[in-house]
């Protein structure tokens, strides 16, 4: 009995030996994958990131969420220490910043090998952003852009047609106007004038469809488009608040009947479906005056892999999972697939689909500069002067113009 003990407690010895070697050696062949996302109500990065962990169990998955005004300088000091991680998230104009810093792996080579992405078919708006020195740095996991929310109601109650949303910029002031109620504390009108990307994100369509640019703030153009905005706000047919809002707290406003109007993107769909008491719909921006140009602002993350990463094949073999499920952009995320080949199926909320769609065909893309931050803040800070009374517009909008010229000469 005592021989028999023994052997066997010597046969469970060698099993657990067997076993730690075994799962000693699972452990050192099992691949880490590292992924940043952004802190964000629906976090399409992180879930992709689940999925794929869940796909490829022999993979340890890593997420990070990260905020979005901390992002540029979380990735830039993670790349100079070398411990960054594989993939992260870039707001795209900041794409050009990070490639021109040798910061990003260039994906070409990656690419031309590829059965899943096409960089053929990603649309040029946003491969523009994803690329720079005539390399892809980036793959856009969606894209967005800007129009119109109506409440219908509002403007049926006002004696405005609700199948009539305004086309040109004094449409949007007289419809404003008549749909602002004081004493109820309804605005016209909310957008978002915030000092920050997202101020400059909003303003730019206005300025474009004057036919000016970011690369011509001090044209007669740009200067129209802030003395438009400054209107809004001095005639109080949007909400002081305009000038410290972010674009969600404009749909909110929205939603909750304060505003009768809001600019912002598909990605508030959800909110504005679910919390919304009243009937409403979506409109294609507002024009300068009509038949001249249209124009909207290019949005959404493009996925870069750091070239620091330990494991490049392993990372865009995530950009490719990512990418593949594109068609689930608008329905989950109220994003916009960014590219030909991703087909949305029985999309959610089709009228709002169709208008951001076509919206999407005048959406113009910030830079590509690697020094957009620099850019950026040359414009929000010059549409905050011109808003808040600091400086007259053509006084502001032509010092962000020297500055800007100071910035891409540098």
């Amino acid at each position: 009995m005592k021989r028999t003990l023994t052997a066997t407690c010597a046969a469970i010895s060698v099993a657990v030996s067997m076993f730690s070697m075994t799962t000693a050696a699972q452990a050192a062949d099992q691949q880490t994958l590292s992924v940043w996302t952004v802190d964000e109500p629906n976090p399409f990065t992180e879930h992709m990131a689940n999925e794929f962990a869940k796909l490829h169990p022999e993979v340890k998955v890593q997420i990070r969420r990260v905020g979005f005004a901390a992002l540029n300088d979380e990735a830039m000091r993670a790349v100079m220490s070398g411990n960054g991680p594989d993939v992260v998230p870039v707001d795209n104009p900041n794409t050009a910043m990070f490639a021109a810093r040798g910061a990003l792996l260039d994906l070409n080579p990656y690419l031309a090998k590829s059965k899943v992405i096409d960089a053929k078919q990603i649309y040029p708006g946003p491969l523009a952003n994803a690329t720079w020195d005539h390399k892809v740095y980036a793959i856009p996991r969606g894209a967005n852009t800007l129009a119109l929310y109506y409440n219908q109601d509002a403007f049926k109650a006002a004696g405005l047609d609700p199948s009539k949303p305004p086309q040109t910029w004094d449409e949007l002031y007289a419809d404003a106007k008549k749909l602002t109620d004081a004493s109820r504390g309804v605005y016209g009108l909310a957008f978002s004038a915030i000092g920050t990307e997202e101020g400059t994100f909003q303003f730019l369509p206005f300025i474009q469809t004057t036919g000016a640019d970011w690369t011509s703030l001090g044209s007669a153009g740009a200067i129209r488009a802030a003395q438009f905005w400054q209107k809004l706000l001095d005639d109080k047919v949007a909400s002081p608040d305009t000038l410290s809002h972010s674009q969600s707290e404009a749909a909110a406003t929205f939603i909750n009947g304060n505003a009768a109007m809001d600019i912002d993107g598909p990605w508030e769909l959800l909110a504005v479906s679910k919390g919304a008491k009243f009937k409403w719909a979506v409109a294609l921006l507002p024009v300068e005056k009509a038949g001249l140009p249209r124009a909207s602002a290019l949005g959404e993350q493009n996925h870069a892999i750091l070239k620091t990463s330990k494991n490049p094949a392993l990372a865009f073999e995530f950009l490719e999972y990512m990418y593949s499920q594109g068609g689930r952009d608008w329905n989950e995320y109220g994003m916009l697939p960014p590219s030909k080949d991703a087909v949305t199926k029985d999309p959610k909320w089709p009228e709002g689909y169709a208008v951001f769609n076509e919206q999407m065909q005048y959406a113009r893309g910030r830079g590509p500069n690697p020094n957009w931050p620099q850019i950026s803040k040359a414009i929000y800070t010059a549409m905050q002067q011109v808003l808040t009374h600091q400086a007259d517009a053509p006084t502001a909008m032509k010092a962000a113009a020297t500055e800007i010229d100071k910035v891409t000469k540098k």
